[in-house]
C-alpha cells in the first residue's frame, strides 16, 4: 500500500510541474511576440530597485492596512511552503517528517509555520471582508466584472484551505504521536512544535488511531495536491504576479518618469532636416541598407514591445492605478487597469490561436478598437499617476502613448479639438486661433 502512495505521488508531482513548465513555457513565447528592447544597462540599480519594490514592497504599505496584511499573506504562504519541500521527500520515500533530525530548530520552524499559517488565515478573511462587504470601490470598477472578480475571490477561498489544510494536518500528527501510533511516533519524542494546531486536539478527542491516520493522511494529500493545483491556477490568474515581479521590476525603466522616447525613423528624418549639407537623395553609403521606416506606434500586441507585454501579464489587478487616474476619478472612460487586462486578453487570445494552429493567422481582430478604445486613450493626461501608483512597476502609460502615437502618425486620426489646437500651432506659433500679430490686442482694450 505505501508503494503505491509513493507511486501515485511522483506521478502527481511529475504531472503538476510539466503542465506548469508546459504554461511557463507559453507566457514566455507569447511575451517574445514583441518587439526586442535593450533593459541590460544598470544592473545594480535595477537589483537594488527590485529588492526594494518587488521584495521590500516599498510601494505596497504606502496604503498601510493593505500593505501589512499584503505582506503577512505574501511572506507567509512562501515561507510555510518551505515545508513542501520535506513533503515531497516524505512523499517520495515513504518518510514521516524527516527533516525533524534538525531537533530543535525543526520545533523552530514548525511552530513558525503555525503562527504564520494563522496569520495568512486572518488576513485572507480580512481581505475577503474588504473585497466583498466593505466593496472598497476600485473593487467593484466596470472591468472587475465575471471572471476577474471570481478570480479574486478564488484565490482567497484557495488559500483558506490550504491554510487549514495544512493545520488539521498537523493537529491530526500531533494526536498521533501522543497516542504512540506506529510510523508516527519517535523515541526522540515529539516531532515538532505545534502552538496553534494544539489547539485543536479537542476536536479529535476520543477518535481512533485509524480515524486520525485517515484524517492526517487526506489533509496531507489535499495540502500537497492543493499546492501542485495553486502553481498550475497561476497560469489562468492575475497570480502570476507572484513569480513575474520581480523580473517585470528588475526590466522596469530608469529614465526620469515622463520622459518620451524617440522614433528613430523620425529622429533620423529630423537630423537630416537639420543638416544643410545633408543631400536627402543620396545613395546610403556602401555596406548600408536604406531602411523603410517601420510602423509607427502600437495598433496590436505585436507592435508593443516585451516589456509592456510583461507588465500586462504581471498586472495584479488591485485598481490602485485606476484609483489614482484623475481622468478615471472625473467619470471619463479611462482605466489604466482596464489597458493591462485589455493587452493581456488579446496577447492571450493571440496565444491560444498559435496553440490550435502552430501559428498566428490575421483575424481580423487587433488591440485598437476590439479591446482599447479611442475614447479610452484620449482620455488620458500623461500625468504618470497610475505609473507612480503601481505596486510592482507596471508602466501603462507607455502603451497608450504608443497606441495614441499610431492613431497621429499612421491614420492622422486625432480628436478634433487637438487636430484644432494642432493647426493654430502650425499657422499661429500657438494653440489659440489668433494671429501672432493680434496677441497682444486685449492690451489696448478698455
Amino acid at each position: 500500500m505505501q508503494i503505491i502512495a509513493q507511486i501515485l505521488f511522483v506521478i502527481a508531482l511529475v504531472a503538476g510541474i510539466g503542465f506548469f513548465t508546459r504554461n511557463i513555457r507559453r507566457v514566455i513565447r507569447n511575451i517574445k511576440l514583441g518587439k526586442e528592447i535593450d533593459r541590460s544597462d544598470n544592473s545594480g540599480e535595477r537589483f537594488a530597485k527590485m529588492a526594494r519594490i518587488a521584495l521590500g514592497q516599498s510601494k505596497m504599505v504606502r496604503r498601510p492596512l493593505a500593505g501589512a496584511l499584503h505582506i503577512v499573506v505574501y511572506l507567509g504562504f512562501i515561507i510555510i511552503n518551505i515545508e513542501v519541500l520535506e513533503i515531497i521527500i516524505d512523499g517520495i520515500f515513504g518518510t514521516h517528517r524527516v527533516l525533524s533530525f534538525l531537533g530543535g530548530f525543526y520545533n523552530v520552524l514548525i511552530g513558525a509555520f503555525e503562527i504564520l499559517a494563522l496569520l495568512v488565515l486572518v488576513g485572507v478573511i480580512i481581505f475577503w471582508t474588504r473585497r466583498n462587504i466593505s466593496k472598497i470601490k476600485r473593487f467593484w470598477s466596470r472591468e472587475m466584472k465575471g471572471w476577474p472578480k471570481n478570480d479574486a475571490n478564488y484565490i482567497l477561498y484557495f488559500e483558506m484551505v490550504l491554510m487549514m489544510l495544512f493545520l488539521i494536518m498537523n493537529a491530526a500528527d500531533y494526536q498521533l504521536q501522543l497516542n504512540g501510533a506506529a510510523h508516527y511516533a519517535s523515541e526522540a519524542g515529539i516531532m515538532g512544535s505545534f502552538p496553534v494546531s494544539q489547539y485543536l486536539l479537542p476536536l479529535m478527542d476520543g477518535l481512533s488511531n485509524s480515524t486520525l491516520i485517515i484524517i492526517e493522511r487526506v489533509a496531507w494529500w489535499a495540502h500537497i495536491l492543493g499546492i501542485l493545483f495553486f502553481l498550475n491556477y497561476l497560469y489562468y490568474s492575475k497570480h502570476l504576479h507572484i513569480l513575474l515581479a520581480f523580473p517585470n521590476v528588475y526590466l522596469s525603466k530608469l529614465t526620469p518618469q515622463g520622459e518620451f522616447d524617440n522614433l528613430e525613423a523620425v529622429k533620423k528624418e529630423v537630423q537630416l532636416m537639420m543638416d544643410p549639407n545633408a543631400d536627402p537623395f543620396a545613395a546610403p553609403a556602401e555596406g548600408e541598407d536604406e531602411e523603410e521606416p517601420g510602423k509607427f506606434g502600437a495598433s496590436d500586441v505585436f507592435d508593443l514591445n516585451q516589456v509592456q507585454l510583461l507588465n500586462a501579464y504581471t498586472c495584479t489587478e488591485c485598481g490602485r492605478c485606476t484609483s489614482e487616474c484623475p481622468a478615471n476619478q472625473t467619470g471619463k472612460k479611462l482605466s489604466p487597469r482596464k489597458i493591462m487586462m485589455d493587452t493581456r486578453d488579446r496577447l492571450e487570445e493571440v496565444g491560444e490561436m498559435i496553440n490550435k494552429n502552430g501559428k498566428y493567422e490575421k483575424d481580423g481582430k487587433q488591440l485598437l478598437d476590439d479591446y482599447i478604445t479611442r475614447e479610452e486613450l484620449w482620455a488620458c493626461t500623461t500625468c504618470n499617476a497610475c505609473v507612480e501608483a503601481c505596486p510592482v512597476s507596471i508602466d501603462p502609460l507607455s502603451i497608450i502613448l504608443d497606441m495614441r502615437r499610431y492613431l497621429m502618425m499612421e491614420q492622422s486620426a486625432a480628436p478634433n479639438e487637438l487636430a484644432i489646437a494642432m493647426t493654430n500651432i502650425e499657422n499661429n506659433g500657438a494653440p489659440w486661433p489668433y494671429n501672432q500679430m493680434d496677441r497682444l490686442n486685449w492690451v489696448e482694450e478698455k
